[in-house]
């Protein structure tokens, strides 16, 4: 893929990485919607399930592979700068340090466990939709964005919410985290399937292309 031909490609990735950074900062907090529970970031981060759909399906897997490694290094890095913003000693007469502390002292396991999850879910996500539009002959795009979030959201939720909040919450609250999210999360793919017709058909005619993963290596490590 030459991505110096398309004119959206770098906007895409940018705003994808956002919204993950945004989703990690926030999913420290957990909400009840009857006897549900969800954590903050079920706000954004299964709009990143999207962003992986467009990007698989537009401009093909290697270019989600590559914008989920931008993705995950961005994280990482925001782990690492949480960590040392706690460590550094506070002004005198600065008496935010607790509040602070309490919040980003959180974010590098909250940011472990989503790195995780985020890997193998957008991996997941990414690799079924490649192969599920080379099955339809890039046909029923909703049979793709359904059936790779359904595959990538399950591994994902089932990481991310045991690597964060195990030891911490009771087995039962850890259950409903994951069985509420996992299905939050596929209903708002599905609610999304407009929007994401619309954008996959705008982007597709903009950007002249459309790329069928025939001779795609789908190893997550190789460099393109």
């Amino acid at each position: 893929m030459n991505r110096d031909q398309f004119r959206y490609y770098d906007m895409l990735v940018h705003t994808f990485v956002v919204i993950l950074l945004i989703s990690n900062l926030v999913g420290q907090k957990i909400t009840a919607v009857g006897p549900f529970r969800f954590s903050g970031a079920m706000l954004f981060f299964p709009i990143t399930y999207i962003f992986g759909d467009v990007f698989t399906e537009v401009y093909g897997y290697g270019a989600s592979r590559r914008a989920i490694w931008i993705g995950f290094v961005a994280s990482a890095l925001l782990a690492v700068m949480g960590i040392v913003t706690v460590w550094l000693p506070p002004a005198p007469g600065w008496e935010g340090q607790a509040a602070f502390a309490k919040v980003f002292n959180f974010v590098p396991r909250i940011i472990a466990s989503s790195l995780a999850a985020f890997w193998c879910g957008e991996f997941a996500n990414s690799f079924v939709m490649a192969k599920m539009k080379l099955l339809t002959n890039g046909r029923y795009l909703w049979t793709r964005t359904v059936g790779s979030t359904v595959a990538g959201q399950a591994v994902d939720t089932f990481v991310v919410t045991v690597l964060t909040f195990g030891g911490s919450l009771s087995v039962g609250l850890i259950a409903n985290l994951i069985l509420s999210g996992y299905l939050a999360k596929v209903l708002y793919e599905v609610a999304a399937t407009p929007v994401t017709y619309w954008i996959v058909n705008t982007l597709k005619r903009r950007e002249g292309v459309d790329v069928f993963d025939r001779d795609t290596d789908f190893n997550p490590f190789h460099a393109e």
